[in-house]
């Protein structure tokens, strides 16, 4: 039976407001920028399951540290590696308990253009591009893995010069697909989708040719009352988030 508002006494939509507010809740969320695209899918996700809704900002690893450390409001924080979120943790900034691995990242290197990048990545030693974007390597743990990959390949000297780097590896990406930089390493989760990368050509780089890139999520102490927060992380755990994650590339 429908039950109109009109209907109700005032002390009644008090309380179904105050119920209403109780069940869904928001959660600032601090998301390192190569994960963009799955948290915008799981988000909507999130939302429809659980009622709660996920305010997202995006960013470099080092850069959301340092905003954290200075009082920024956010309450969950997904890292782009594991070393941060522990950092946090061990400076007493987290909730206790609540970090894991939500996924492990792939570093590709990647042009617009079809056929530029060939599936070993050869086109590095050719040495016949102008400019290589990578991210910065000491705020964005995507920019780290590059700079070893270069340095395993004997290449650190010879690009040198050719180097463009993005704030973080969003910016990287934008270099290389409004052909700034012929090349760049980038965020496989950032050209792939649904099993294949979706536009341009890519090396998609060997995971032993650079450290881990596990990337962990925490709950900050902001977050510790809020019923989103956990909710969030606990969706993060879930199939159907999983999922999603899989599908750009991203292993669990």
């Amino acid at each position: 039976m429908m039950i109109r508002a009109s209907r109700l006494a005032p002390t009644a939509l008090i309380a179904l407001f105050t119920l209403g507010s109780a069940q869904a809740d928001e959660v600032q969320v601090a998301v390192a920028a190569n994960f963009t695209a799955p948290i915008q899918a799981i988000a909507a996700d999130f939302e429809k399951d659980t009622g709660h809704t996920l305010v997202a900002a995006y960013g470099a690893t080092g850069q959301f540290y340092t905003q954290i450390k200075n009082g920024a409001p956010f309450e969950v924080f997904l890292s782009a590696d594991d070393t941060t979120p522990q950092k946090l943790e061990s400076e007493g900034d987290t909730v206790k308990g609540s970090r894991f691995t939500y996924a492990v990242g792939t570093l590709a290197l990647w042009s617009a253009k079809e056929g530029y990048v060939d599936a070993k990545g050869a086109v590095l030693k050719k040495n016949e591009y102008q400019h290589l974007s990578i991210a910065n390597p000491k705020a964005a743990p995507y920019g780290l893995a590059a700079t070893q990959v270069l340095a395993k390949l004997g290449l650190t000297e010879q690009v040198k010069s050719k180097l463009v780097e993005g704030q973080n590896i969003t910016q990287a990406y934008q270099f290389v697909s409004t052909g700034n930089a012929e090349l760049g390493f980038v965020a496989l989760s950032q050209i792939y989708k649904d099993g294949k990368v979706s536009s341009g050509s890519a090396w998609i780089v060997p995971g032993e040719m650079h450290d881990p890139i596990k990337q962990d999520a925490v709950i900050l102490n902001k977050g510790k009352d809020n019923p989103a927060a956990k909710a969030l992380v606990d969706y993060l755990k879930g199939p159907k988030a999983a999922a999603v994650i899989k599908s750009y590339g991203y292993q669990l």
